[in-house]
């Protein structure tokens, strides 16, 4: 049960996320209520090609986050390639150069685990398909902040590794498929 009524979804996705986030996405309508925040590994040598792909697909507003940004509803922000994704306690986003977290930047645990602080039951964070553990600590933190966890099933995730370390993290976290994925937003949406 959350305390209230949930703001954002924090999604961090890898190997095969694209595919995933091509289904997930142009399903939400252009009045979609909530902030959707996503981190992709994309290699810091390439341009996010990201938001034009997903812009043109999608109802819902897509952009590239920029730093000092508020959140707001009704809008994707991607991270940039080669900046971490975080969100301030005032609800604004920030971007950092920092160091690589879990070879990545941008880190899906860095958004997860500062979204986690700023938005707390009010959030929905979810891990999709990849190749690696990151996003795992950062499911567990909105857990732990009384968020909402939720996985791609790691059984038809195109890379299972990712969802199977959240879920190790995050026991309680929801396992959904991509499609209970998209129609569980979709009600997050109207509630």
């Amino acid at each position: 049960m959350t305390a209230g009524p949930i703001k954002a979804v924090a999604i961090g996705a890898s190997a095969g996320g694209v595919q995933a986030l091509l289904q997930i996405l142009p399903a939400l309508p252009a009045t979609y209520p909530l902030s959707v925040l996503v981190v992709v590994h994309v290699p810091p040598d390439r341009e996010n090609a990201l938001v034009p792909l997903l812009g043109g697909k999608c109802r819902v507003a897509v952009k590239e986050a920029e730093d000092k940004e508020p959140v707001r509803p009704g809008v994707v922000y991607f991270a940039p390639s080669d900046y971490h994704l975080l969100v301030e306690a005032d609800g604004s986003l920030s971007l950092s150069s920092d160091e690589l977290v879990n070879l990545s930047r941008p880190s899906i645990d860095v958004l997860l685990e500062s979204a986690a602080d700023a938005f707390g039951p009010a959030l929905v964070g979810v891990v999709l398909t990849g190749a690696n553990d990151d996003g795992a600590r950062g499911l567990r933190a909105i857990a732990d902040a009384g968020g909402q966890a939720v996985v791609e099933d790691p059984a038809s995730a195109y890379a299972a590794t990712m969802p199977a370390a959240a879920l190790q993290a995050c026991p309680k976290a929801k396992v959904m498929t991509l499609e209970t994925m998209t129609s569980y937003l979709l009600q997050l949406g109207a509630a």
